[in-house]
C-alpha cells in the first residue's frame, strides 16, 4: 500500500477497541505515527504490542487518558508533542451508548469532542505556531436520522456533525489552517453494538430494542475495516472541509459525501 501519510502524526481517542483500533491501523498502514489514546490501559498496552510487531516500536505511543478530564487530555496531547514533535491528524473517536447514564453519554460523545478539538487547535492552528492539519470527528448514521432506542446518543451525534461543520467554517474564516470532517458510519460489528441490544444501556427506551434490531436487519452490519478505510479521503484530500461522509452497507458497501441539504 502506498504511504500517503509519511511523517504525519496522528492522535486517536478510543483507540484500543473497535473503530478506534481500525482508524489507528489504517493510519499506520499509510505511514503515519499514531498516539493511541484510551482509558483501557490493559487493552491499549496490548494493542501497542501488536502494532510494535507489525509496524515497529517507534510508530506508536500509548497514552492512558479519560477524555472527560481536561487535564488528562491536555497531558496526552502534550506527551504526543513531546514524543513526535508535531501534530497533523486528530480523530475524536471515543464514544459510548448508554441512555441510562445519559449525562455521561453527552460528556464523552459531545463534550470530549469539543474539548479535544479546542486542545488540538492549541497545537495545530497556524495562528499559534502549528502546521495546520485535519480533525476527524466520529459521528454516526444516528447523527442524520433518529435511532428511537437511543435519543440522547442520537442527539450527541447530530451535535457532532453540527459542531464539525461550524468549526470547518470558523477555521476557514479565521485562518487556522485546520480542516474538519465527520465520519458517519452505519451499524458496525463492534462491542458497542451490544449496547443497542442491552435493556440496561437503553434504559427507559429498552422496549424499543426490537425496533433497532429491525433497523440492523434492514441496513446490515459493517466490518470495522469497511469503515476505517474511508478515513483516508477525509484526511488526505485537502478539498474536503466541513464534509460528512456517510458509510453504509445496502447489499454492497458504499460511502458518499452528504450535501448540506441532507444534513
Amino acid at each position: 500500500m502506498a504511504c500517503h501519510l509519511d511523517n504525519k502524526i496522528a492522535f486517536v481517542t478510543g483507540a484500543a477497541h473497535g473503530l478506534g483500533r481500525g482508524l489507528s491501523e489504517i493510519l499506520l498502514q499509510n505511514g503515519a505515527k499514531v498516539a493511541l489514546v484510551d482509558l483501557d490501559e490493559s487493552a491499549g498496552q496490548s494493542l501497542k504490542e501488536d502494532f510494535d510487531k507489525e509496524y515497529g516500536p517507534d510508530k506508536t505511543l500509548f497514552l492512558s487518558c479519560n477524555v472527560e478530564s481536561e487535564s488528562q487530555l491536555k497531558d496526552a496531547f502534550q506527551k504526543t508533542m513531546d514524543t513526535f514533535g508535531r501534530l497533523d491528524i486528530v480523530c475524536n473517536n471515543a464514544g459510548i451508548i448508554n441512555e441510562a447514564c445519559w449525562e455521561k453519554t453527552i460528556s464523552i460523545n459531545l463534550n470530549a469532542v469539543v474539548r479535544g478539538t479546542y486542545i488540538a487547535l492549541e497545537h495545530m492552528s497556524k495562528l499559534t505556531g502549528g502546521h495546520g492539519g485535519v480533525i476527524i470527528n466520529t459521528a454516526s448514521m444516528a447523527g442524520l436520522g433518529p435511532l428511537p432506542s437511543t435519543p440522547v446518543y442520537t442527539a450527541t451525534k447530530h451535535a457532532v456533525i453540527g459542531f464539525t461543520r461550524a468549526m470547518a467554517a470558523a477555521s476557514t474564516l479565521s485562518g487556522y489552517g485546520v480542516r474538519f470532517n465527520a465520519l458517519c458510519p452505519g451499524f458496525i460489528q463492534t462491542d458497542l453494538i451490544s449496547a443497542l441490544e442491552s435493556t440496561e444501556k437503553c434504559g427507559q427506551f429498552s422496549h424499543l430494542c426490537g425496533v433497532t434490531k429491525s433497523l440492523m436487519e434492514k441496513y446490515g452490519m459493517l466490518e470495522v475495516s469497511e469503515v476505517s478505510k474511508n478515513l483516508l479521503p477525509l484526511v488526505t484530500d485537502e478539498t474536503k472541509n466541513g464534509e460528512a461522509l456517510l458509510v453504509m452497507t445496502t447489499g454492497s458497501h458504499c460511502a458518499r459525501f452528504l450535501s448540506p441539504e441532507e444534513i
